[in-house]
């Protein structure tokens, strides 16, 4: 049985405008996302969007190849993890953060190897990564994607 998302119901935001940016903090449809799916589109791949019925609903999908591509957002699933776990530990609600982050780690970890059980070869690109060099990622996948027809 899975483990549920730490609740967030005891915690105080440390400003209004913090709450404000979480809450619109996009889980879809990231500029990243967009930007890798217009080059991924320019180089003549077909592909499909957040499938429901496959582990984390993929950013990209793409079918014939069996291929799922996610754009990871360096907070949210915990890039330099380590790091980035001291800086919480001087923040307000670090526990909350702490929890949530590495729970969105080890989630991340399960739906990689439920793919892979699945036959689906797994992509995962860092969202900053993503943005500074959108081409370089985009070429990657069509590589994969070809190598595997």
């Amino acid at each position: 049985m899975r483990r549920k998302a730490p609740a967030y119901d005891l915690f105080k935001p440390s400003s209004e405008l913090s709450s404000l940016i979480k809450k619109r903090t996009k889980s879809k449809n990231t500029s990243a996302e967009l930007i890798l799916r217009r080059y991924v589109w320019k180089l003549g791949l077909r592909y499909r969007i957040h499938v429901k019925n496959l582990p984390g609903k993929p950013d990209l999908v793409l079918p014939s190849a069996k291929v799922v591509v996610f754009c990871d957002g360096d907070f949210w699933h915990g890039r330099n993890w380590d790091k980035l776990k001291k800086q919480l530990r001087n923040r307000k609600n670090y526990k909350y953060w702490i929890s949530k982050i590495k729970y969105n780690i080890e989630r991340d970890i399960l739906q990689e190897k439920e793919l892979k059980g699945m036959g689906w070869r797994v992509l995962r690109f860092w969202e900053t990564d993503v943005l500074k060099n959108p081409e370089f990622f985009a070429l990657k996948i069509y590589e994969i994607v070809r190598s595997t027809k």
